[in-house]
């Protein structure tokens, strides 16, 4: 019988959203894409798409329209054959986190519905993947709790957001960590999330290299080519692009901008970047340039991050760590296999999954 595609929500609570720099995301709205045949009745396929205020293309009122028109146009097409079908040609590249949605679920149900789209270590829960500790923007005291936190659970490599205090009192929060932790434990990597003017940056970034970074991800704000550019080939903490890639869809652009900003690193959200096929090919891009990268979720849901995590364990990741470590900001997550131990993220196959 014909595979059907229908859609539900969930508004996601952060555990601390008074706190954070971006006070008035209190929630994150998650949409689930649920694919089901009447021939299997206790088999269904999920996906989600979660487009993020303030980055993603698709965040706009309009998203539930295109949401219903995906929905109704697939169950009226009569497809029996999931692995037949091509994301792409069912939703525009303006729509990323749709298409990721879509993605996902017909990987999900060419794998039964089990929610284990890819057979690797990860998802047999024979190894786990190692993610940086998100320290999330705040106020002084909020991130330094936040600090002690991760640092007594075991990460070896912390990800701090910078950009939404005095740049002294963030240079504090990352001397601290240091005396705590020198650069052979400990692994740094701040995300400016474009705060910096490019005329200040290259000062910031001279007084941020004190601290052996290992990375800051995108400086200065994005669709600024030329000062990148220069920043890349200048800076003494090496550069990742995050923001930058985002509606950048075509592949031609693609390799245009790595070739002419030239960044230490890419990092990687499929959420914003279309799905599971255009990360791969930013990372096939990337390799052949000798960029480094890495993967991170984007506030999805415990539906999202799964399927990101069992993506991204396909690669030999070299021991660097992944940005996978959001499933614990909601106190209302859906209840999933996945958890976060010794500084790694790991899927259980044995506990359940609460849909």
């Amino acid at each position: 019988m014909p595979l059907r595609l229908h859609y539900s929500r969930r508004a996601l609570q952060f555990n601390f959203p008074a706190r954070t720099s971006r006070g008035a995301l209190t929630e994150h709205v998650a949409w689930y894409l649920h694919l089901t045949d009447p021939a299997y009745p206790d088999q269904q396929a999920v996906g989600e798409a979660a487009p993020l205020a303030g980055l993603s293309p698709d965040y706009h009122p309009g998203f539930e329209t295109r949401l219903q028109r995906l929905c109704a146009d697939f169950s009226a097409a009569q497809l029996t054959d999931a692995t037949a079908v091509n994301p792409a040609d069912w939703v525009e590249p303006e729509w990323p986190a749709l298409r990721f949605g879509l993605e996902t679920a017909l990987l999900d149900w060419a794998g039964g519905g089990r929610h284990q789209l890819f057979d690797n270590a990860f998802s047999r829960g024979e190894a786990g993947i190692p993610i940086n500790g998100l320290v999330w923007m705040g106020d002084a005291v909020f991130m330094g709790e936040q600090i002690q936190k991760k640092l007594a659970e075991g990460f070896s490599c912390l990800k701090m957001k910078i950009g939404g205090l005095d740049f002294a009192t963030e240079c504090a929060l990352l001397d601290h960590i240091r005396r705590v932790a020198s650069p052979a434990e400990l692994v740094l990597r701040v995300d400016a999330n474009g705060a910096f003017a490019p005329a200040e940056a290259p000062e910031k970034l001279a007084r941020l290299a004190r601290y052996a970074l290992h990375s800051i991800e995108q400086p200065i704000r994005a669709g600024q080519p030329e000062a990148l550019a220069a920043l890349c080939r200048t800076s003494p903490v090496p550069i990742a692009l995050d923001e930058e890639l985002i509606g950048v869809t075509d592949p031609r652009q693609q390799a245009a901008l790595l070739d002419a900003t030239q960044p230490a690193y890419v990092v990687l959200k499929p959420t914003l970047l279309g799905g599971l096929a255009a990360t791969r090919h930013w990372i096939e891009l990337a390799a052949a340039r000798g960029i480094g990268w890495w993967i991170t979720s984007a506030l999805e849901s415990n539906v999202g991050l799964n399927a990101i995590s069992q993506f991204t364990a396909q690669y030999d990741l070299l021991g660097m760590a992944q940005g996978l470590g959001t499933g614990q900001l909601y106190h209302n997550n859906v209840a999933s296999p996945l958890q976060v131990a010794d500084g790694a993220l790991h899927y259980r196959p044995a506990l359940p999954w609460e849909l």
